[in-house]
C-alpha cells in the first residue's frame, strides 16, 4: 500500500467504477498496464487463451472485486476477489474492518509439503508388512531418486522429504500398500512436479515390494500444507442496531456449534467459507477445485463432516475465531504466470511467496465465514443479501442505465426481490 490509509477505502462502494479503479491504483502503486487487465475480458486475449486449453473457441468472463479494510500479519492489503455472488466481497471488507481494530488476521502457512501416491497390488496378504518393511528399510534410497527427478526444485530448497507406507489389507480388489512420497514443492502448487516425481519412482517401488504400480498420483488432501488464521473481534464492535455485542457474539457462536455438529449445516457453513477463498484463489489462476477438494476431505478427517473454523467467547468477552485447511496454492508455473490478471493480482496484494498467498486466503476465507454467521445470527441471510442481488434482478428485467438502481431500491424497500416484480416495474418506466 501506498496511502496512509492502507486498505481502508472508505465509501469505496460508492465510485464509479472507473474512479474505483484509479483509487486502486493510487493505493497499490500498480501501474497502468496491471491495471488496464482489471478492464478487459478477464484480461485474457482469445490467442492466449487459446495456448491455455484445448478446443478454446473463446474466453468467460466474471466480475473482479476488491475486498478493502484487510490487515494480514500486521500489512495492510487490498484483496482481489473474482466471484458473480453478491455480498460476498462487502461482507469480507467489513468483516475485516471490524478484525482490523484488533490488529487484522493472524496467520500461518505450514511448509509446501505435497502428497504423491503410488498404489501398489499383487501383494498377497501375508506378504504385504514384509513389502512394507522393504519399502521403508530402503527408504533414502527412494527420497534420493525422487530428488533426481527436478533438480531446479531441488536447487530452490524442495525435493523429496520423507516416504510413508500405509497397508490397506481389505479393500474391493485384494490387498494394497499406498506408499505417500512426501515432497517439498516451494512456491509452486507441486501437481506436476510430484506427479512426475511418482511416475519415475514407479519401478523402483514394484523392485523393493515385489508388487504392481498402479495408480501414480498427487493427493489433493493436501494434510501436511495447512494454513491457519485467526482474529478477535472486541464484543461492542459487534453491535449494531437493536443487537448489543453480547447478543451477536453468543448468536454467532451457536451458528457454528449447530454447524459444528451437524453435517448438513456444516456443508453449507464451508460454503460461506469457500466463498471467500475460492474468489481469491481464482483471481490468481491457481487450481480452486484442488482447494474445494482438499478443504471438505479436511473437515470430514475425524470420519465426520463438520465445520472447519471455530468460534469461542474469549476471557476479555471478545469474539474470537480461528479457521484451519488445506491450501496447496503457488505463485509460480501454470496459469499463474500466463494469465495477466492473475499476474496483477499478486502484484495487487504484494504477494512474494505461495505461503504468503496461503495466509491471505485462509484469512478472506474466515472473514467470510465471520460475515456470514453474523448474518444468520442476527438479521437474516436475506437482507443483505438480497439487496444487493436486486440489482441482477432488475438487469434480468429488462432494466438498463439509471433505472437498474433505482428499480432495485425500489424492489428492496417493498421487499419484493422478484423477477415478476422487477417486470412491472420496468414497464411503468417505459
Amino acid at each position: 500500500m501506498t496511502e496512509a490509509d492502507g486498505s481502508r477505502l472508505p465509501g469505496f462502494y460508492k465510485l464509479p467504477l472507473r474512479e474505483r479503479l484509479a483509487q486502486v491504483g493510487r493505493a497499490s502503486g500498480l501501474t497502468d498496464e496491471a491495471l488496464s487487465t482489471f478492464e478487459s475480458a478477464a484480461g485474457l486475449s482469445a490467442e492466449q487463451a487459446d495456448h491455455m486449453i484445448e478446443n478454446a473457441v473463446g474466453i468467460y468472463g466474471l466480475p473482479l472485486g476488491i475486498a478493502a479494510n484487510f490487515i494480514v500479519n500486521g500489512r495492510e492489503l487490498l484483496v482481489p476477489m473474482v466471484i458473480e455472488e453478491p455480498s460476498v466481497v462487502a461482507g469480507a471488507s467489513f468483516m475485516a474492518k471490524l478484525a482490523r481494530r484488533d490488529g487484522g488476521f493472524r496467520a500461518q502457512a505450514d511448509d509446501p509439503h505435497m502428497i504423491g501416491q503410488l498404489q501398489v497390488l499383487d501383494i498377497p496378504a501375508d506378504r504385504l508388512e514384509r513389502a512394507r518393511q522393504a519399502l521403508l528399510d530402503r527408504r533414502q534410497e527412494i527420497l534420493a531418486a525422487a530428488d533426481e527427478v527436478d533438480p531446479v526444485i531441488r536447487q530452490l530448497g524442495g525435493g523429496a522429504r520423507d516416504l510413508v507406507v500405509r497397508s490397506l489389507p481389505e479393500t474391493a480388489v485384494g490387498p494394497m500398500l499406498i506408499v505417500h512420497l512426501i515432497y517439498d514443492t516451494r512456491d509452486a502448487m507441486g501437481a506436476n512436479a510430484v506427479n512426475t516425481a511418482v511416475e519415475r519412482l514407479a519401478p523402483l517401488v514394484e523392485e523393493i515390494s515385489a508388487g504392481r504400480v498402479h495408480l501414480r498420483i498427487l493427493s489433493n488432501l493436501a494434510d501436511r500444507r495447512l494454513a491457519r488464521a485467526e482474529c478477535s473481534i472486541p464484543v461492542e464492535t459487534l453491535a449494531f442496531d437493536t443487537f448489543s455485542g453480547a447478543q451477536v457474539r453468543d448468536g454467532i457462536i451457536e451458528a457454528w456449534a449447530f454447524a459444528d455438529a451437524d453435517p448438513y449445516r456444516a456443508a453449507t457453513h464451508n460454503k460461506g467459507i469457500m466463498n471467500g477463498v475460492d474468489a481469491v484463489v481464482i483471481a490468481t489462476a491457481n487450481d480452486w477445485r484442488a482447494i474445494e477438494a482438499g478443504a471438505h476431505a479436511y473437515a470430514a478427517r475425524d470420519g465426520r463432516y463438520r465445520s472447519l473454523s471455530r468460534w469461542w467467547a474469549g476471557d476479555d468477552g471478545a469474539l474470537h475465531g480461528q479457521l484451519e485447511m488445506p491450501m496447496a496454492v503457488g505463485i509460480v508455473g501454470g496459469a499463474t504466470r500466463v494469465h495477466p490478471t492473475a499476474r496483477a493480482c499478486l502484484r495487487l496484494m504484494g504477494v512474494e511467496t505461495a505461503a504468503q498467498l496461503a495466509e491471505i486466503l485462509v484469512s478472506v476465507g474466515l472473514a467470510q465465514n465471520l460475515a456470514a454467521l453474523r448474518a444468520l445470527a442476527t438479521e437474516g441471510i436475506q437482507r443483505g443479501h438480497m439487496g444487493l442481488h436486486a440489482r441482477q434482478v432488475a438487469i434480468a428485467a429488462g432494466a438498463e442505465g439509471e433505472a437498474i438502481e433505482r428499480i432495485a431500491r425500489q424492489l428492496v424497500e417493498e421487499q419484493a426481490v422478484r423477477i415478476d416484480r422487477a417486470q412491472q416495474l420496468v414497464q411503468a418506466e417505459e
